[in-house]
């Protein structure tokens, strides 16, 4: 057996687990939902017979709320998202996964800031959520929007959103397909919901994502100092076979 490459796979595997066990030390179980094409993010929060996005109203297009899922401030979220929609009657402008359609592009909010809720730019069919705090989200101004119309804008490896500020979600993973995305939940955050991307009147909408939520945190200083330990008997290990 060639030694240093036994040496330097064994350090590679170190170095992923060493990865997974920061990612999802302390996960909870995870809660899925099915989230309709006609879930309107800017009905989020906001009592029956409310409207928005120019014909929709709650509770009929209202989005979906994650429940059974506990999270504080700080807390980091993972999703996993399948599924198609279209925000064409009948599926006429072709079904999109949750990256959305990218062939018809991104699309802002065409009402922008609504119910107290910030605008968005994003893939038009697109995966998207909102935290909200315990207060009905039109009782105070809306934040800023954000902005992913870019490949770049949507391949990051953390997100923080503000309360009440609309974020890309997509199906939860960076541009390789592979690297999952950390969602930070905001202070003050309550609730979270989720719903899809479109323009204006959600009413019409097809299709449904399968949408996974789970939590993570960052492992105890006792589980850091053990998980430290293991690796630096590793990497001697390594320099042993040499």
């Amino acid at each position: 057996m060639n030694k240093k490459i036994f040496g330097i796979g064994t350090l590679s595997i170190a170095l992923s687990l060493v990865f997974s066990f920061l990612v999802f030390s302390g996960a909870t179980a995870a809660t899925t939902v099915t989230v309709p094409a006609t879930s309107d993010p800017w009905l989020a929060g906001m009592p029956n017979g409310s409207t928005a996005s120019a014909g929709d109203s709650a509770p009929a297009q209202s989005p979906v709320q994650i429940l059974g899922l506990p999270f504080a401030a700080g807390d980091s979220l993972i999703f996993s998202a399948s599924g198609t929609t279209d925000h064409c009657t009948g599926g006429a402008c072709g079904l999109a996964g949750p990256e959305g359609d990218l062939i018809e592009g991104s699309t802002s909010h065409t009402t922008g800031a609504e119910n107290g809720i910030a605008d968005l730019t994003a893939p038009i069919d697109s995966l998207i959520g909102v935290f909200l705090g315990a207060a009905q989200p039109d009782l105070s101004a809306a934040p800023g929007a954000l902005n992913f119309s870019t490949l770049g804008s949507r391949d990051f490896a953390a997100l923080s959103p503000l309360l009440k500020q609309p974020f890309f979600i997509g199906d939860g993973r960076m541009n390789d397909g592979l690297t999952m995305q950390i969602f930070v939940v905001p202070a003050g955050a309550a609730r979270l919901f989720l719903g899809t991307m479109d323009g204006f009147g959600w009413y019409n909408n097809v299709g449904s994502f399968d949408v996974t939520v789970d939590t993570a945190s960052v492992p105890e200083p006792a589980s850091l100092l053990l998980l430290a330990t293991g690796l630096i008997g590793l990497v001697r290990f390594r320099k042993s076979l040499r």
